[in-house]
This record gives structure tokens, sequence and C-alpha cells, in this order.
């Protein structure tokens, strides 16, 4: 079943539950991938787009959520969590921290890498690898932390 599907059918769920944190995030999403088809980019909605779709709604509730704590606004972080925790169910999982540095580590080893102005090369490699199973900013942490190692 596509995200979009999906979507739809999670709307109606979520209409009937009267769950207003779902229908915020899932509304969210559906405008998200309206916006994806009508751009006008030619490309199509694959599996590889839906994730980066739904890590940038993320991202933007992360981002959100961490300025709405240093403003002391508990009740709208606490929105944004709920909606985070929606989005990130239609992602795959994700990796933990010691997942994460166990795959770099061997994708350094195997691409013979061992310094650190080559870091862009291994994010490169990550990113594609790892696609919707870490963010971005963690993939490129733990890169820099282990070339900075050798």
């Amino acid at each position: 079943m596509s995200l979009e599907a999906k979507i739809n059918e999670d709307l109606k769920t979520a209409m009937r539950n009267k769950d207003q944190g779902a229908l915020r995030a899932i509304r969210a999403i559906k405008s998200s991938i309206l916006l994806f088809n009508t751009s006008g980019s030619g490309e199509e909605l694959n599996e590889e787009n839906e994730i980066k779709l739904l890590q940038k709604l993320v991202k933007q509730r992360k981002d959100s959520l961490e300025i709405y704590r240093q403003q002391n606004r508990p009740e709208l972080a606490s929105i944004e969590e709920e909606e985070i925790a929606i989005i990130e169910q239609y992602l795959p999982k994700q990796m933990n921290a010691d997942e994460l540095s166990a795959f770099i580590q061997t994708l350094i080893q195997e691409n013979g890498i061992t310094e650190l102005k080559e870091m862009g090369k291994v994010i490169g490699l990550a990113s594609k690898a790892l696609a919707g199973q870490a963010e971005g900013k963690a993939i490129s942490e733990e890169v820099k932390k282990q070339l900075s190692n050798k």
C-alpha cells in the first residue's frame, strides 16, 4: 500500500476516533504529498521521496519543539512531540546509536577511508544506504567522530 493510500485510510480512522493530534499530523503529511504531486518537478512519489518528505516534516517539528522548549512553552512543545511520534510511525525503523556506529565503522573500512577530509564521501554513502533509518545530523556526527579518531 502506498503512503498516500495509507494516509487516506488513517485520516478516516482519526476522524472517526476524533483524535485531534493524529488528524493534525496526518493532514500535514497529506498536504505535503499534495504539494509534492503538484510541484511540477516531474518526479513521482516513490518510496525514496516519501521518506524524504516524512523526514522533512519530522525535522520541522523537532526544530519547532526546540524553540518552544527554549521559550518555556510546554503546551506547544507537547503538540509538536505528539505530531513527531505520529509522523515517525510512517518512517522505517530508526537505528539506535550502537547500530549506527557499527554501520559507519564498517562503511569506512570497506571504502578504505582514513582522513577527515573524506567525510563528505562517507556521509553521502551512509545517507543513501540508511535512507529513513537515521537522521542526517546523527550520521554526520558519527562519521566525524569516527574519522577524528583515526
